[in-house]
């Protein structure tokens, strides 16, 4: 019989880094359980998410790779799902080495990879940086107009 993992995420901006670490996790085994953090969850967190949970949960359930999506509303609930769910390997990006070491008692724990250069955290800051306001949309909205109005 084939091995479960499971992993978590939020999964907000869906970006390769994203993709790159689902389809790495899947090549540990057969079935692949990504558990998305709930909108409410984010909140408990202190991280304020731009897409609601159930797109990023249809985006996630959409993906070849991943077999089963799951609601992630706790920290504590992991040790449950590794139970309910038969889980052989618990994956996470690098960025949380050691942090889920005291799961090893459930099952195997590791920690892959993130993709260099890529971060939903540094796209919402890439994206705060070239917020426009209303009246520069407006702006830039008359200008066009006045442009297509010259080449008629």
């Amino acid at each position: 019989m084939g091995k479960t993992i499971l992993t978590y995420g939020t999964f907000d901006l869906f970006h390769i880094g994203h993709l790159k670490i689902l389809q790495n996790a899947k090549k540990y085994g057969d079935k692949l359980i990504v558990g998305i953090s709930t909108d409410e969850f984010n909140k408990e967190k202190g991280k304020k998410t731009i897409i609601p949970f159930e797109q990023r949960k249809e985006i996630v359930e959409n993906i070849k790779c991943v077999d089963i999506v799951i609601e992630e509303n706790s920290w504590e609930q992991k040790i449950e799902d590794i139970k309910k769910y038969s889980v052989d390997i618990f994956i996470m990006g690098d960025d949380w080495k050691n942090e889920f070491d005291n799961l090893k008692d459930y099952c195997e724990v590791k920690y892959l990879s993130r993709t260099k250069g890529i971060s939903s955290t540094q796209l919402k800051s890439v994206l705060n940086r070239v917020s426009v306001s209303k009246n520069e949309l407006l702006q830039a909205f008359d200008i066009l107009e006045r442009l297509k109005q010259d080449f008629a």
